[in-house]
């Protein structure tokens, strides 16, 4: 009946008016929402999509996957950077480089085998920039591990290679840090062009100073130059690479009080309480923490069972009644562990530490998604960043990396609840809970607007969180796409920041039925006209918008004229647009959709502006500045004035790029 009833209507509509717009149903979602019940698979996976379509994919090669688990955490691939026709992947076992010169056939120009973690990448010119905190990740990329808890051949920090021979990269620098790199970001500064600099976050343990002199995991009131609170950065000068060295440890997130956060979701609880009975059942070791069961690292148990067997003077394989001594001092013993970590570390504070930092070089501002805090950094003096604004909220579980808009005047940070190996996007879960906040933004104040989470439900089987996305640079409009894991893609329009607004999706089936295997998109950021997404489990996808009710031809085309050379997404650039018509004709389309404009207002601009492109020379600029002219007449009644004027300003430059060149002449 439904059906039907649209039928009749888009008939009537033709029927009165030749030149009506017809009824777009891409602007409605379907529903039920595609994304829901999806066949399960590793490459056979059935997909769903909405106004994004699948261009191509390209298959982790055979030497970054096991068939046999497909999922394994040491050939996840991470994060994905882009230079010239190259796209730069990582992954746990080491770096990819794709030829994306032609989207629908990207080809494998080299892998580079390195194990560690995060193997997160960014590029500038010829160097290439990789992070490694991975205990067993080695300075000559070895696939052996380092066994010894104190090495010389341990690397935990930035890898910087030159790629001038994109298929040979060539070891320059190693840099060592503290904590080593989980991810890292790269900052160029617009007055200093002889550097470029790296924020390193890691997320690991402080390294023994033994292995690396001066590092610290004291307290700040023990030891002034405790890496608590700090982040590292390194100068890498561009003629000389392989003096890149760490010049400051700019304490960005000292005085953060803890904030209060939420706790597990019902069913999370109930599983771990099953898992620890079932341990208790079959002879685990299971003690109370915090109130609840828990299983008790193996690790922790080797070490009491050798300490219970020593201290009676054995030797050799711990007896059975070493194992029954354990299980009767167990809790006693975890108590007692958790209580003098606690008072080694002392009170509670704010994050130790941040997981990832957006810089936004020509603003002088950044955005650091800190673990407990999202923080607004000054990085005019990129050596030395400094905190300005700090935001806590107990809906977030892990404050993982941040966005801004194109004008700076909006800030979103994702919430990584669980990790980004587990299921948050279950129907039960809440929406706060493991998605994006939108703030405003204005000087040093961040005020908090509302949440953006995938408004598809995922399967227990899917680990889904709010992860990794970028801008698209649609001109007059905040467009995001972003990654959700196995939640696939979600491109969203966040310009009125407290409705937020999906507007396409791509998404895939679990890659298994029966458990969960890790997989789906950890980033998706567009590049040069598609939106390239990593695939922790299965390769490289390529995307591409398609018009819609939602998203018009001519606003895909704008966005197509933002060209980069190369693009590190947590390195944002600026976002500009040459003059050009497709540009003022994305605007009449905004005008046009959210009725900023009366319409026979938009349609008489249509025309002008079609008239004015047929013409040529100084004829077009006339007929350009006397529509623009009319634009901003039109404005004073409109309802979205701005818009209007922006429209104006663009056809003001149309008619500008007709005007002659300044001829010069010598004195």
């Amino acid at each position: 009946m439904r059906s039907q009833s649209v039928l009749l209507a888009i008939g009537t509509v033709v029927a009165a008016c030749a030149t009506a717009t017809k009824v777009d149903m891409s602007s409605v979602a379907p529903s039920p929402d595609r994304r829901i019940g999806l066949r399960a698979g590793w490459m056979n996976a059935a997909a769903a999509s909405w106004n994004l379509r699948l261009v191509s994919t390209a298959p982790k090669p055979a030497q970054f996957t096991d068939d046999t688990n497909p999922g394994d955490f040491a050939f996840l691939n991470s994060d994905v950077a882009f230079t010239g026709h190259y796209a730069i992947q990582g992954n746990f076992h080491g770096l990819q480089v794709w030829d994306i010169s032609q989207p629908r056939r990207p080809t494998l120009v080299t892998l580079y085998v390195c194990p560690d973690a995060q193997n997160d990448v960014s590029v500038y010119r010829n160097l290439l920039f990789v992070s490694g905190e991975d205990f067993n990740g080695r300075l000559d990329c070895g696939a052996q591990g380092v066994p010894d808890t104190v090495s010389k051949d341990r690397l935990r920090g930035i890898r910087i290679f030159d790629i001038s021979d994109i298929a040979h990269p060539k070891s320059v620098a190693n840099v060592q840090t503290c904590r080593g790199s989980h991810t890292h970001t790269l900052v160029t500064d617009p007055r200093d062009t002889a550097n470029v600099y790296i924020y390193v976050s890691g997320t690991a343990p402080v390294r023994s100073p033994t292995e690396l002199p001066g590092c610290s995991d004291l307290a700040p009131d023990k030891d002034p130059n405790s890496e608590r609170f700090r982040i590292e950065v390194i100068q890498v000068p561009l003629a000389r690479p392989e003096q890149a060295r760490v010049v400051t440890k700019p304490a960005i997130l000292a005085d953060l009080t803890a904030p209060a956060s939420h706790g597990e979701a019902p069913e999370d609880i109930a599983v771990a309480q099953r898992a620890a009975d079932s341990a208790r059942a079959h002879g685990g070791f299971v003690a109370t923490i915090d109130g609840r069961d828990a299983i008790i690292f193996p690790g922790f148990i080797a070490r009491q069972l050798d300490s219970i067997m020593k201290a009676r003077g054995g030797s050799g394989t711990p007896s059975g009644a070493d194992t029954a001594a354990l299980r009767a001092g167990l809790q006693e013993m975890v108590t007692r562990r958790i209580e003098e970590n606690r008072r080694r570390q002392g009170p509670r504070t704010g994050p130790v530490q941040c997981h990832d930092i957006t810089v936004y070089p020509a603003l002088g501002i950044a955005g650091g998604a800190c673990a407990g805090y999202g923080v607004l950094l000054d990085i005019h003096d990129p050596a030395h960043p400094r905190r300005i604004a700090a935001a806590a909220d107990s809906n977030f579980a892990f404050w993982h990396s941040a966005t801004f808009n194109n004008d700076g005047t909006k800030l979103l940070f994702t919430d990584e609840w669980g990790g980004g190996l587990a299921p948050k996007c279950r129907a039960t879960d809440k929406p706060e809970w493991g998605a994006d906040a939108i703030f405003t933004v204005a000087h040093d104040t961040m005020t908090f607007q509302t949440y953006y989470k995938l408004p598809a439900p995922q399967t227990p089987f899917e680990n889904c969180v709010a992860h990794n996305g970028s801008l698209i640079p649609v001109p007059g409009r905040d467009i995001m796409a972003q990654g959700w894991y196995q939640g696939g893609i979600s491109v969203f329009d966040w310009t009125d920041p407290t409705h937020p607004r999906e507007i396409a999706y791509f998404d895939r089936g679990p890659m298994d039925s029966t458990k969960l295997v890790g997989a789906g998109s950890w980033s998706a950021y567009w590049y040069n006209g598609y939106i390239y997404s990593s695939e922790i489990g299965r390769g490289l996808d390529v995307l591409e918008l398609v018009p819609s009710g939602l998203l018009s031809q001519n606003e895909i085309d704008a966005a197509k004229l933002v060209h980069f050379a190369f693009l590190n997404v947590q390195d944002q650039p600026k976002l500009t647009w040459p003059a050009s018509f497709v540009v003022a004709r994305a605007y009449l389309d905004q005008l046009a959709r959210f009725n900023g404009l009366a319409a026979d207002k938009v349609a008489a601009a249509r025309n002008a502006l079609a008239r004015a492109e047929r013409l040529s020379g100084p004829q077009r600029r006339d007929a350009l500045t006397q529509l623009a002219t009319q634009l901003n007449g039109d404005s004073q009644g409109a309802v979205d004035q701005a818009k209007v004027r922006t429209l104006a300003a663009a056809v003001i430059d149309l008619a500008n790029a007709e005007r002659p060149a300044a001829s010069s002449s010598s004195p």
